[in-house]
């Protein structure tokens, strides 16, 4: 079985792109620790690349910043690609298909947030929904998932 849980922080904000199509894509790396200390007594960190789609990455992109400390589930996908000079690219990274806030925007965030200020974690209990404008809640189909 191919699935991966990762605890960390995004190291920066979400970038979000589009396709052809008008699907969101979003991506970034996250900073997971490591469970041990080095032979200097320093915890480590990896710094683990991700993709997330659809309205997951705009809801992700929308309530996260560098920083936020969150939790990414998904599968390790590896794929590759050939560069303009001819040479494969190989990239590893965690298909986010769920995530997690651990905190509230405003602990990890000293700059002003990106949007009108609500709690995007009043539907923590229930994952299909999400609050949309006016705190109503949004339904997730399963079109909107990449899997």
């Amino acid at each position: 079985m191919n699935q991966v849980n990762l605890t960390g922080r995004l190291t920066r904000d979400v970038e979000v792109r589009y396709t052809q199509s008008g699907k969101a894509v979003g991506s970034g790396t996250i900073a997971v620790m490591r469970r041990f200390k080095n032979a200097e007594g320093n915890t480590e960190s990896d710094f683990i690349q991700y993709v997330v789609w659809g309205k997951s990455a705009e809801t992700l992109s929308q309530y996260t910043s560098k920083g936020t400390l969150v939790a990414l589930t998904g599968s390790w996908q590896t794929r590759s690609y050939e560069k303009d000079d001819g040479s494969r690219v190989y990239v590893n990274e965690l298909n986010v298909e769920n995530f997690d806030f651990l905190e509230k925007k405003s602990d990890s965030q000293q700059s002003a947030p990106k949007t009108q200020a609500r709690d995007p974690f009043a539907n923590q209990g229930n994952q299909n929904k999400f609050a949309g404008s006016g705190n109503k809640e949004i339904d997730i189909s399963d079109d909107d998932l990449p899997f």
